[in-house]
């Protein structure tokens, strides 16, 4: 998953490869290995000096859990989503809040950062107060804001946060084989880069309605019950959700 999005970055986005900083077990670094300092030091790095113009991008393919808020009012389930770096057992998880704090408070004026998160409960990783998502058969923005006597309102510091997330809070995010090659795939990841790269100029409500349809599709194909279900383990049921600091047109070409 982390090979294919920085490909994609590169190849179709034009990052340049020295501005991609990459963390997987398979690093010599030991500063690379993402474990929960080193994350936390590269949500840091990531942040750090953003100016006028600059594109952020933070990807993160894992398990993901949820967690009791320490703060009720914070959540509309009551339940922190968290990621989990390789050391989370022994040094714990990483919550939306930390994440929040570290990469969405930080952004001015005229920075952008697209977040995409394929993990299980991801849905408000980020903690951004606007979700875009099905209501009733129609796409619509709601708010993500729980409501209580005083309403916590996470912003940033006029810039704009992004997140494309592999499901909601309540959901599962799925890992296959099933799309070739001897690797395994997370099902988000795959499917979103490779609708990109099949539309370049793909706006962000074409790429999340693509998403559902592509996942929909997996389940409505005949082959799910047998190889397919053998190969998944389980069942695919997963929302993928677009979520943002503030409203934002959709109906805008994606532009990482």
């Amino acid at each position: 998953d982390v090979v294919n999005m920085n490909s994609l970055l590169v190849e179709n986005f034009a990052f340049p490869i020295q501005s991609i900083r990459v963390l997987t077990e398979e690093q010599k670094d030991p500063n690379l290995i993402p474990t929960r300092r080193n994350i936390v030091e590269s949500l840091k790095w990531l942040v750090k000096d953003c100016q006028l113009g600059d594109s952020l991008v933070f990807y993160f393919s894992g398990h993901g859990m949820q967690q009791p808020a320490d703060d009720k009012e914070d959540e509309i389930d009551g339940l922190d989503e968290t990621i989990c770096p390789v050391d989370f057992i022994r040094e714990g998880m990483i919550t939306d809040n930390e994440i929040n704090s570290t990469i969405v408070e930080p952004l001015k004026k005229g920075v952008k950062l697209h977040a995409i998160i394929d993990a299980c409960h991801s849905g408000t990783t980020l903690d951004l107060m606007h979700v875009y998502k099905k209501d009733n058969g129609s796409w619509k923005w709601m708010n993500n804001n729980p409501s209580s006597t005083e309403p916590v309102t996470k912003r940033t510091n006029g810039g704009t946060a992004i997140c494309f997330s592999a499901c909601e809070d309540s959901q599962l995010a799925a890992d296959t084989a099933a799309f070739g090659g001897k690797e395994m795939n997370g099902v988000m990841t795959y499917l979103l880069t490779k609708i990109i790269r099949e539309h370049p100029g793909i706006t962000y409500a074409s790429l999340l309605e693509k998403l559902h349809e592509d996942i929909a599709k997996i389940q409505r194909s005949k082959h799910f019950s047998g190889f397919l279900k053998r190969i998944f383990h389980r069942r695919i049921d997963q929302d993928p959700l677009l979520s943002a600091s503030e409203e934002f047109d959709v109906h805008t070409r994606i532009l990482f």
